[in-house]
């Protein structure tokens, strides 16, 4: 048991530094992920057009966000989603649990929608109760969009740089596999940091609307359904391409929701 506990916390701090220290990086590699999670962010988030990032405060709120809810992700999501698993074993073989692996990971999948929606709810809701628990629906939307764009580019860079870092090239990814599945990766990373944006957009909102616990669990559960298509490709249902265009559907989706609600007459400029 101690030997487990030992293996468990050596992985979830591995994970943590992960997302700090690239070994094996060029300095070419380095600048172009991050320069590429900069970039899909202020593509998306130029959608929703607002000034909000020329104010100090929403510069503290992508900070908090992104710093807490990676370490949400790292010493809550994954050890919640360890012990669950270790549970479930205790009831079922592995046999048993690959034939109904479809129904068995759900509950981990939602520990990823709960953890990390929560997370970045957090300096949103701090924000919300320094201001007297009253926030017109325009600003809460845009603080929330504010939370999820500093998450969702952290997130970009992390995957962009371990791509890297694993010795991804042009030529060994584009040159063999072709123009469409070589860029897969970057493909996936562009639509998801528009997800985490519009879903934190959507969360802000609602709170901003007295109804934030509802739309906590409504985008949570968007979230967790944006991470089943991780199911579905192991159990073969799905294939890469598939995955990719699945989390694209379901990021423009959320996206629309979150400008439809960000320009109707509650949150017109």
């Amino acid at each position: 048991m101690a030997g487990k506990k030992d293996a468990m916390w050596t992985y979830i701090t591995d994970l943590f530094i992960s997302g700090f220290y690239f070994p094996g990086i060029s300095w070419d590699g380095l600048l172009i992920g991050i320069g590429l999670g900069i970039l899909f962010g202020a593509i998306w988030y130029l959608l929703y057009w607002t000034p909000i990032l020329s104010k100090p405060y929403s510069w503290a709120i992508i900070a908090v966000s992104t710093i807490l809810t990676w370490f949400a992700i790292c010493f809550i999501q994954v050890p919640l989603q360890s012990l669950t698993s270790q549970a479930l074993n205790i009831f079922w073989d592995q046999t048993v649990l690959m034939q109904w692996m479809l129904l068995a990971i759900i509950p981990q999948i939602l520990y990823s929608g709960l953890v990390q929606e929560g997370s970045k709810m957090v300096p949103i809701v701090f924000f919300w109760w320094r201001k007297g628990k009253k926030l017109d629906p325009k600003t809460g939307l845009l603080i929330g969009a504010a939370a999820g764009l500093g998450f969702g580019v952290f997130e970009a860079v992390w995957i962009h740089n371990s791509l890297f870092a694993s010795g991804w090239d042009w030529n060994a990814s584009v040159g063999t596999t072709g123009l469409i599945f070589g860029l897969l990766p970057f493909w996936e990373r562009f639509f998801a940091v528009a997800f985490h944006t519009a879903s934190s957009a959507i969360a802000g909102w609602g709170l901003a609307k007295g109804r934030g616990w509802q739309f906590y669990l409504i985008v949570s559960f968007a979230h967790a359904l944006l991470n089943y298509s991780i199911v579905l490709y192991t159990a073969n249902y799905l294939d890469k391409l598939q995955v990719s265009i699945y989390v694209a559907a379901l990021s423009l989706i959320t996206t629309a929701v979150a400008l439809w609600l960000r320009y109707n007459k509650d949150c017109r400029a």
